[in-house]
């Protein structure tokens, strides 16, 4: 079953480098194994990245029987939506790939949070000028 992101359409990869998602596929894929929600596809920033380790999820150390390699600034990771609404509410909301993201995330985070902090690229580059 295709997932779809929350601007509607298929969803696409996040991130391979690291490989990310729940199932380590590189989509935020969130089957029903994923209780968590990993659900947004977020640039890491060095304030997103120590606001989680203050709240208690440290991203940055690896934890290889997870097979999750500790993330740094400019990484793309699937993140658990509360998570980052979370960082949002408390000022340090990482960036959001919307095309990437699933659209599950909308069931926890509105739709304007996330596009507030949008970094996804339009297909008409026109549209920027």
């Amino acid at each position: 079953m295709t997932e779809h992101n929350v601007l509607g359409g298929e969803l696409e990869p996040c991130g391979t480098d690291p490989m990310t998602g729940f199932y380590r596929d590189g989509t935020c894929t969130c089957g029903p194994q994923d209780a968590g929600v990993h659900a947004v596809c977020a640039v890491m920033t060095s304030g997103f990245l120590a606001h989680q380790r203050a709240v208690g999820n440290d991203l940055v150390t690896p934890r290889p029987e997870w097979q999750f390699p500790g993330l740094q600034p400019g990484d793309r990771w699937c993140v658990v939506a509360s998570r980052w609404l979370e960082a949002f509410e408390d000022g340090f909301a990482a960036p959001v790939v919307l095309s990437a993201t699933n659209r599950r995330a909308l069931e926890i985070i509105p739709l304007e949070a996330l596009t507030e902090h949008s970094v996804d690229v339009p297909p008409d580059l026109s549209s920027l000028d």
